[in-house]
């Protein structure tokens, strides 16, 4: 049964979910399965991965930016992934491939054969799903219609204008903790998959949107890895979300009427209407 998500008043559309388990290799991941009361009948399906600092984030913590995915129109999956220290680059990375790859076969579980099936997350949960577009090209895995990245972290180094112009200070220990749990040494950093913003290879990926905000520390490495998907011939969008947007902070809060996830749900349904197959 799906049960409801949060009081239908907070939002434009009732937003409902259910348990949802997917086998990733070997592995049964423990997820959530969220729609929308009223699926449109082009709906798509959506594999979304919960932000966080890559030892950090849970089903819970995602819970806003996947209630934004399915209010914007869509069925989303979204599905833990084992965090670091404990796991290292790349083991979330192959974990979250293998559901990918199986959410792919299953398909029509959720949603129509033909229907369009997306990667998502936020700040960890971009990164893998930023590099989960890679894989799928780079393996001829699952057809994709596109990538949608809420601020990801794509940029080890921690150096642009936006993560400076913060004064991070101690706030920004949780990012480069985050870096240095996941890859554990610095040289991994050169791995395309790890620290997507580094490949230099990027044509034949999914479109892309990617969401950020004014003040947001990693809006840079955001708008970089736009510009640098279409000048390798990727339709990539960025959106900036005007500030104060308190992003990160405003993941948890929903798209309700007034918040910036509000605005994001808007660009996210602009997004899936786009990046939908046209009928014939």
């Amino acid at each position: 049964m799906l049960a409801p998500l949060l009081p239908e008043s907070r939002y434009r559309r009732a937003v409902f979910w259910r348990e949802q388990s997917v086998a990733a290799g070997r592995e049964k991941l423990s997820g959530r399965l969220y729609a929308p009361a009223a699926v449109p009948d082009d709906a798509g399906l959506v594999f979304h991965l919960h932000g966080g600092h890559f030892n950090s984030g849970s089903l819970a913590s995602g819970e806003a930016v996947a209630t934004t995915l399915a209010e914007a129109g869509a069925i989303v999956i979204s599905l833990p992934y084992p965090l670091a220290p404990e796991h290292r680059f790349p083991q979330a990375l192959e974990t979250a491939y293998a559901a990918l790859e199986r959410i792919g076969r299953d398909k029509a579980r959720w949603v129509g054969k033909q229907a369009p099936l997306y990667v998502a997350g936020e700040e960890a949960g971009g990164n893998l799903a930023a590099a989960l577009a890679m894989m799928a090209r780079d393996r001829h895995g699952p057809a994709l219609a596109g990538q949608i990245l809420f601020s990801p972290m794509l940029d080890a180094c921690l150096g642009t204008y936006s993560f400076r112009e913060a004064e991070a200070g101690a706030c920004g220990c949780p990012w480069a903790d985050g870096w240095q749990d996941y890859l554990g040494s610095p040289d991994k950093a050169a791995h395309p998959y790890a620290a997507p913003v580094n490949a230099t290879r990027l044509s034949g990926l999914a479109p892309a949107l990617i969401v950020t905000a004014e003040d947001d520390l990693l809006r840079d490495e955001s708008i970089n890895y736009g510009k640098r998907l279409n000048a390798a011939g990727v339709d990539a969008t960025v959106r900036i979300i005007s500030g104060p947007s308190r992003w990160p902070v405003a993941f948890a809060e929903g798209p309700c009427d007034g918040s910036c996830l509000c605005t994001a749900c808007q660009h996210v349904s602009e997004f899936l209407t786009v990046t939908a197959p046209q009928p014939h």
